[in-house]
Order: structure tokens, then sequence, then C-alpha cells
């Protein structure tokens, strides 16, 4: 495949691309993360976990907390500022990172988002402050994802104007709560709304867990122990046995219960009060994508800076041993990751913009914001768990030695694909959320007026209506009807491609779902049978949202090589997920048996375009030295730099491959 040669770009052109709205947030969590030590290996927990909680410490010196809570107590109130910062976490020390979301995002957040003035008045600056740590306890040993059906108990008791939080039994513990098992004071608590003798559905209560004397009376703790990683965050396990706490510990900014036992809410329905409720808390899985996409950046910045220096087995043409990024194999394993990670840091970017600027009353934009955070937070972290290990074997033995970072990045980040939502759960959510807006005519249509239907719903309601989009529909419209004369490098045929397959396996989805609403089926079975094509259709549309945000932030850049390098990522990062993916397209007729091996040697291509520019795209994630941390990858740049150096003072023109591939 013949592709223009790209000429070199500045990578700190690059970083001030990535770096974006907030870029004052990343320039200050990068000098603040150059202060820090260099996220441990393997300490013991105790130790780990007294060196984390001085980092948030140092975090409230910085000034870290104030920027997402509201002005009125002491905050910034930015909540793009917030998310961003708490996304830069995510280069250093993980625990820190989910220790400081524990406290802030989720314990904080909580207050603050089902809390109403008194709540906010009497806790907030203390939880900035860190004078007040706290937990988030929601999850149960019986319930993780099913949160509507947890089985603690909040019961009032008119007579004492109180609430008695309750453990029923064992399976209702409250499970795996970050900052419980040492140093949490109180609790956000999840439990059942008992009112009256009847349930009003889950709610959020605030119930103090320890004071100067200890553990409080009725409430039991215990530390869940050693994990496979994130050993410096405390979590435990929490029972309440008949615990009270005032009528004024309700949460109430969405339900609350007046002093003699009335219930009151500015939402009818428990359901849809419930799922407003968990809306509010949206940031806790936008976080953890961002950290997660850090994390990925830090791994690859060590994985590909040891792949141009490290060399291995002579070259019969030159008698020298060749550098391991020169191998094609080694080519695949590392950019297509690459490419997708900078695919995603540009969706992560635009969800984090539509998050913050985002009017709270806008309850359609709220459920389709809601969808899209659990969309990239599924496939976030599952491409970082697939990259991070995909880095630990490019960089072999080397790669599992503790101090070069990768190991512990490996079993820090393992969880993320299952915490703040099980990412299958997540991508069930997605599809749920695509459905929702013409389901009801699933079993009034026919077959091809549903398929207009789907077709006509999808334009209006699925594809967001950005500034962008003007881009992405001429893109399309350019597109020539026959895929097999079109460059496979044509960025409307990539829309296209995208675009249809979502359309598609939307259709037959909802079509193999018609019949779960007719009497006498089994819904379930149903809906189980079809289980494989729910997931393949919320990937189908995240994988489209992600690409169109990437097309959206390459237009961003101008003109120039900074652009022109972005273009050929996108490139990767499209073909090859095109070839992840060819039994779809091959099957559905969307490729020929011709047009797919052409997807396939494209792919390759790409890859030896790309290499000499690997070190660029790397260095524009500007990871800090300390938060590198690992040997193999501060010992492989300091070896380029002097090549590069001795290279210019040669007197020979520079080269991208000349600058990355020579050890002196």
């Amino acid at each position: 495949m013949d592709i223009p040669a790209t000429a070199p770009a500045d990578p700190a052109r690059l970083t001030d691309l990535l770096d974006g709205r907030w870029g004052h947030v990343r320039r200050e969590a990068r000098a603040w993360l150059a202060g820090e030590p260099t996220p441990p290996g393997d300490l013991p927990t105790e130790e780990h976990r007294a060196q984390v909680l001085d980092a948030l410490r140092s975090l409230v010196a910085s000034g870290y907390p104030r920027a997402g809570f509201p002005k009125a107590y002491g905050g910034d109130g930015d909540t793009g500022a917030a998310l961003t910062a708490f996304e830069m976490l995510g280069f250093g020390d993980l625990s820190v990172m989910v220790k400081a979301g524990v406290q802030w995002g989720l314990f904080g957040g909580a207050v603050e988002a089902l809390g109403t003035e008194a709540h906010h008045q009497r806790y907030l600056r203390a939880i900035m402050d860190l004078d007040l740590p706290g937990c988030f306890a929601m999850t149960e040993t019986g319930h993780g994802s099913d949160v509507q059906h947890l089985r603690t108990t909040a019961t009032y008791d008119p007579a004492t104007r109180e609430f008695v939080v309750h453990t029923p039994h064992e399976g209702a513990r409250k499970e795996y709560i970050g900052n419980a098992a040492r140093d949490g004071h109180a609790a956000v608590v999840f439990a059942q709304l008992v009112v009256g003798g009847e349930s009003r559905g889950v709610h959020a209560l605030f119930v103090p867990i320890r004071d100067s004397n200890g553990t409080v009376p009725g409430v039991r703790i215990e530390d869940c122990g050693r994990k496979a990683g994130l050993n410096g965050v405390d979590n435990g396990r929490l029972w309440f046995d008949q615990v009270r706490v005032p009528r004024e510990a309700l949460l109430n900014r969405y339900g609350d219960v007046s002093d003699d036992g009335v219930y009151t809410s500015p939402i009818e329905g428990d359901g849809k009060r419930f799922f407003t409720m968990l809306g509010t808390l949206i940031r806790g899985r936008i976080s953890v994508a961002g950290a997660a996409g850090s994390a990925t950046k830090t791994a690859l910045t060590i994985a590909v800076r040891y792949g141009l220096v490290r060399r291995q087995f002579d070259n019969p043409a030159t008698g020298e041993e060749i550098v391991l990024l020169d191998y094609l194999a080694h080519q695949r394993k590392l950019l297509p990751a690459l490419a997708t990670t900078y695919a995603l840091h540009f969706a992560q970017e635009q969800l984090v913009t539509t998050l913050h600027e985002l009017d709270q009353g806008d309850d359609r934009r709220q459920r389709e914001l809601e969808s899209r955070a659990a969309g990239l937070k599924a496939v976030g972290t599952w491409h970082a768990t697939h990259t991070i290990q995909t880095c630990r074997e490019a960089c072999g033995g080397a790669g599992y030695l503790m101090e070069n970072r990768l190991p512990r990045l490996k079993a820090d980040t393992d969880v993320f694909t299952t915490f703040e939502g099980d990412n299958t759960i997540l991508l069930q959510l997605v599809s749920k959320g695509l459905l929702t807006g013409y389901q009801q005519h699933l079993h009034t249509l026919g077959s091809v007026g549903l398929a207009r239907f789907i077709a006509d719903q999808f334009v209006e309601t699925v594809i967001e209506r950005t500034a962008a989009r003007a881009l992405i529909d001429r893109l399309i419209n350019a597109v020539t009807p026959q895929d097999e004369e079109t460059d496979l490098l044509d960025r409307g045929w990539h829309l296209r491609l995208f675009e249809d397959r979502e359309k598609h396996v939307l259709d037959t989805l909802a079509r193999r779902l018609r019949r779960a609403g007719d009497e006498g089926v089994d819904a379930f079975g149903v809906f189980n049978r079809a289980q494989d094509h729910v997931l393949r259709a919320a990937r189908a549309h995240v994988d489209r949202v992600v690409l169109e945000a990437f097309v959206a932030g390459i237009d961003r850049c101008g003109d120039g090589p900074d652009k022109e390098l972005l273009e050929r990522v996108c490139d990767l990062y499209v073909l090859a997920n095109l070839e992840a993916d060819l039994d779809w397209f091959l099957g559905h007729g969307r490729l020929s048996t011709a047009r797919a091996k052409a997807v396939t040697s494209a792919v390759n291509d790409l890859c030896a375009h790309l290499r000499p520019h690997a070190a660029t795209l790397v260095d524009a994630f500007a990871v800090p030295d300390a938060m590198v941390g690992a040997p193999i990858a501060l010992g492989a740049e300091r070896d380029r730099q002097n090549a590069q150096r001795a290279h210019e003072a040669s007197g020979l023109p520079r080269t991208e491959d000349s600058a990355h591939a020579v050890t002196p």
C-alpha cells in the first residue's frame, strides 16, 4: 500500500493538543507528580496505606480536591477540571488515585449530589480538607451490580425520629468498601428505605462508623486483607446491627421523611427515582476510564522506549543486531494499541466536556451521557487490561521485574474491569439505552417498518448532534458507493462502515428481542439467547463514538505535521478495528475476501509507516519520569537522546529512524 511520507511531528505540540481544554490542570498535575515518590513496587500493606494517606494530605495542600466542589463551600465548581485532575492521578500510584476517588469522588460526591443544603454546610469543607475521611458503602456480598435489590435496611422510627440501619443477614454486609478498614470515620450507606412498614426503594444515609473511641457501637468492621493490587487502599467490610442515626442523616435531595413518618419525593416512582439518584454519580465511571487511560499510556511509554533500543538477532545484510521495534510482530503488538489509546483519549476528552457543559435539567442528554460513560468505561478498561499485558510481554523478562512498573500496573488496573460497574453489565446498559427510544414500537411495526423506524431513530436520537457532526456527514456523503473502489484510508469510508455496522447490529438485535413482551413468552430466555448480540450492539456503538471523537479531535489541530501524523494513527485505529471484526464484515457482505486481505496488508503497512514516529507518539503523553519509574524506559530514553545528539553532531540530516534506532 502506498502511504505518503509523514514528516516528523513535534511531541510538545502533540502534548498541547492532547492536554486540551484543561491543559493547565494537566501541567499542574505533572508538577505535583514529579515531586512525589516513584510508585512503590511491593510495600508491606500498612506501610503502603500510610504512604497513600500521606499522599492524600499532600493533595489537600496542593488544592487538588477543590476543583469539583461548589464555590460556596470553598471549591472551584469546575467539573471538567476535577475529572481531568483525577485522570492525571492515574500516572502515579494507583492506590492514591483510588483512595482519592473514594474520598472526594464517591463519598464527597454522594454527599453533594444526594444531600441538600444542610448536609453541604455540615460536611463538604471537612470532606475536602480530609478532616472527615469517609466511605461509599453501596456494594453488598450478595448484590454487587444489582444495586436496586440491596438488602441493608434503613427503617424509620417516628417515636425517636431516627432511622435504624441494619444488616439482616450475611449476604447484606457491605463488601470491598474503600477507606473502611482503617481510615474512614463515616459512610454514605445505601439501603432499602422502610417508612411506615412500606419499602421506598434504595436511598443513601450518612452513617458514622468511627469516633474518637474507635468503632461506633453497632458497627462491625473487618479488613478485606491483602489483594492482588491496590494494597494502599484499606478495603473493608461493614455490618450494621440496629444502628440508629437521626432523621437528618437521610441524604434527602430525591426523597425525604417528615418527623411523623410521611415520605415525600419530587420524583414519582421508585424505579425512576432510583435511576435518577444513580445518574448523579456518573463521575465515578468517567474517572475510572480516564485513569485507566493514564495507566495504559505509562505502560506504552515503557514498552515503546524499550523496544527502540533493545536489540535481538543479527541482520544478515549488516551484521548488526536488530532493534525490537523494527520487527513487524513487535510493531503489531504495540502500535495498534497505541493508536487505540489515542482514539480513547479524544473520546474521554469529549465525554468530560459534555458532562462539564451539561444542563442539569436536560434528562435526555443526561441519559445519553450515562450510556456513553458506561460504554467508554467498559471499552477503556478492557483496553487497559489487554494493553498492559501486551506491554509486559513486549519487554520480556525485564517487563516482569517489579522495578520496571509493568507488573504493578497490571495488578493495580486488573480490577478496573469490574469496579464502578462490571463491564459486561455496563455494555448491557448501553444496549438498553440504544433500544429505549423505540422499544414500545417493537410489537406494532412490521419488519420493514421496524427497519425504517430504527434507521430514523438512529439519526435523530442515537447520533450526537455536535458541531463536529457536519464534518462527519460531509466525509460520509463524499464516499463512492462502490466499496471496492474506495481508498482504504478514506475517512468517510471508515465512518460509514462503523455507522453501518452499528445500525445493522441494532436493527437485528431489536428483531431478536421483539417477542420478549409477548404473552406467554419467557422474556428472560429471549434476552439470554440474544445476550451476545446485546454486547455486540453496545461495542459497535462505542467504536463508532470513539472514531467520531478522534476525527473531531484531529480536525481541531489544524494543518501540518501534527495533523498528518494523527491521521495515520487514526487510520491504524480504524483498520485494526476492522481486522479484529473481519468475521462480521465478511459474514454480512460488507467486505469481500480480497478487500479483507487488503485490510490486513494495510495494517502491516501502517505499522511500518508509524514505527519511526513511535517515540514521538509516546513522548506526547508527557508522563513524568518519576511516574514512568522503569529503568528500562528511562535508560532507553537517555540512550535514544544521546544517539540523537551524536547523530546531529555528525552533520548528517536528522531522520526519525536515525534518532530512534541507533544505540551508542
